[in-house]
């Protein structure tokens, strides 16, 4: 009878921690309805010090010309898996492009896609093109020499290339995208940095109006990069790993008592023949 309480208990808890870990996973999961009805820039930049920034979510559009390099930046956070999507659509008549997007981390490091379309070649008659890129998870600490993608801005980089004479200076339409999937406590590593790989120092103007003549005084103070993750950076030090230890230390305790009670006999003293 006490064993089969301790089975109850047992279960009881993982059913708690199940409960406790749907909704986290459920929030990880980006919402496709608010998703879609994120407007993003309309521009792109032309270099990496020029890079048009954008939230993750958001779609970034932009017209160019074949040939341009076309940069973009969005923040990634530890433990997200950050996927860059690309569509470009071609004039109505070209010869086959070929098109590539490629990511770099802060560090301006190409990083490796685990998988998806890098790169693609358009046939003649293709109207459009779409390339994808998924990343490895973004680790919150590594050591210096490896080249694991970390906290901090991303940039995207999009070109066509192999392309003939005649399809140069071509007007193409551009949408951009990234969006991550939290990857949870079994990407959590037992470090940080201390400071997320954004771009370099740039100025924010701002105004306290009180100065003279137009009425405003104009203040500079030196910021990071204007973009970081909703919840600021490091927002995902709690995961479901935390979960998780609690439950198997809560388990561990169980089991202990269970095998406690069933190797201790039932505790009274055998009986003497008479005589002995």
């Amino acid at each position: 009878m006490r064993i089969t309480r301790l089975l109850g208990a047992a279960l009881l808890t993982l059913g708690l921690a199940a409960a406790a870990v749907a909704p986290a996973a459920a929030d990880s999961s980006p919402s496709p309805g608010a998703s879609e009805d994120a407007a993003g820039p309309t521009r792109a930049g032309t270099s990496f010090r020029t890079a048009t920034e954008f939230e993750q979510g958001q779609t970034a559009t932009a017209r160019a010309s074949v040939g341009d390099y076309l940069y973009w930046s969005f923040p990634a956070d530890a433990g997200q898996r950050p996927t860059v999507r690309a569509t470009v659509k071609l004039p109505e008549t070209h010869a086959a492009e070929t098109w590539r997007v490629d990511v770099y981390d802060g560090l301006r490091r190409r990083q490796a896609c685990q998988y998806g379309a890098q790169t693609r070649t358009a046939p003649a008659d293709a109207a459009s093109v779409e390339l994808a890129c998924v990343l490895r998870t973004v680790r919150a600490w590594s050591e210096p020499w490896a080249n694991d993608p970390l906290p901090g801005t991303y940039y995207i980089r999009l070109t066509a290339v192999n392309l003939s004479a005649s399809d140069l200076g071509q007007s193409v339409d551009v949408e951009v995208r990234a969006d991550s999937k939290d990857m949870g406590g079994a990407a959590a590593v037992d470090g940080s940095l201390a400071e997320p790989l954004v771009p370099g120092i740039a100025l924010r103007t701002e105004t306290d109006g009180e100065g003279d003549g137009d009425g405003e005084e104009k203040s500079s103070s030196a910021v990071l990069a204007a973009l970081e993750p909703e919840d600021g950076w490091t927002s995902g030090w709690w995961s479901d790993r935390w979960v998780w230890t609690a439950v198997g230390g809560a388990l561990a305790s169980l089991a202990g008592v269970a095998g406690y009670r069933l190797t201790r006999g039932s505790g009274r003293p055998s009986r003497v023949p008479p005589g002995v």
